[in-house]
């Protein structure tokens, strides 16, 4: 009896060593990034009228394309194509990112072009939903019944029905696509949400240098950055086409090849990689952004533990990520 007693002593103080050991990790990752929380958006009319226009395909030029064509459910809301094809036919000219936790973000797209998801989401209506004009996109609207819905849910306006309520309903369902994941939980004061390989990871993307661009508590998505600060990002890449970045935009030279910050939260999820989604494997990913931006080739288990942490970053399929009434 004695014995038990003193084993159980025993396991109880190494628990309590493992964590304390856990706390200065956990303050530096809490500094660093920052915890996410499931509910941080109830669903209200917006957001559910922004939920029946994400997912309707007849709100296109052809009749079969919906925001939710290039941002699916088995992808995390990204899409495992390196181009998705827009209601033109045509292919978007960079990788659609995830619209999970999107818009927690100061900037949307990779070009950080518009200043808002619903911005974002009143431009897709003349970008990848096709419409010539945005009074086209409003016809279509009026013809699909929805006039009705938006008096409903915009009662105040002098003209309820609008590509800007259009992006705010958008914009108010998105916000609901929130996944918080065992990162969250960690940094809640659950220990064994990380496992120690996980936690070695954290550490390894800490040191390394990541997290001075992946920060904040989408682990990025916060700030613009050249995309190979060390070497040119398509000698790694391989990629097929020279993406000039901001540079297409503001024709300045020090937008050429800067990129909005991807964030990385379900970033295990979400491949392929990059603006042109040319790399498909995450540890290559790893191995590429520490060559083209840090200047340094990491070893085999260093880029596996790092793999390891960002696997902690996945979350679960919001459960209202689906057409209404399913």
């Amino acid at each position: 009896m004695k014995r038990s007693i003193a084993a159980a002593g025993v396991v109880a103080a190494v628990a309590v060593v493992a964590a304390s050991a856990d706390e200065p990790l956990r303050r530096e990752a809490e500094l660093l990034f920052g915890e996410i929380k499931a509910g941080t958006a109830v669903a209200s009319p917006q957001s559910e009228l922004g939920r029946a226009l994400f997912w309707d395909t007849r709100v296109s030029l052809d009749g079969k394309t919906a925001c939710a064509s290039c941002h699916l459910a088995r992808d995390w809301g990204a899409d495992r194509r390196p181009f998705s094809p827009d209601a033109r036919g045509e292919l978007t000219s960079r990788h659609s990112p995830t619209v999970f936790n999107a818009t927690s973000q100061p900037m949307t797209r990779w070009l950080a072009d518009r200043k808002d998801a619903a911005d974002q989401a009143e431009g897709s209506l003349t970008g990848s939903l096709g419409f010539a004009s945005r009074e086209a996109a409003l016809a279509k609207l009026r013809e699909l019944g929805y006039a009705e819905q938006f008096r409903a849910v915009f009662p105040r306006g002098p003209e309820p029905l609008s590509t800007r309520n259009y992006g705010l309903a958008l914009q108010a369902y998105e916000a609901t696509l929130v996944t918080p994941a065992a990162f969250d939980r960690f940094l809640a004061g659950d220990d064994g949400a990380l496992s120690e390989r996980q936690k070695a990871g954290l550490r390894a993307f800490i040191a390394v240098g990541c997290a001075l661009c992946h920060s904040g508590r989408n682990l990025g998505g916060t700030t613009l950055q050249k995309f190979g600060l060390a070497k040119d990002y398509w000698l790694e890449t391989g990629s097929q086409k020279i993406d000039q970045g901001r540079f297409s935009i503001t024709r300045k030279e020090e937008d050429r090849y800067v990129f909005r910050v991807p964030m990385l939260r379900n970033v295990a999820k979400t491949a392929p990689y990059f603006h042109d989604g040319s790399v498909e494997r995450l540890d290559r990913a790893v191995r590429i952004m520490a060559s083209v931006q840090l200047g340094r080739e990491l070893d085999g288990p260093t880029v596996a533990e790092i793999v390891w942490f960002l696997e902690a970053l996945t979350g679960a399929i919001p459960s209202n990520y689906a057409p209404p009434g399913r």
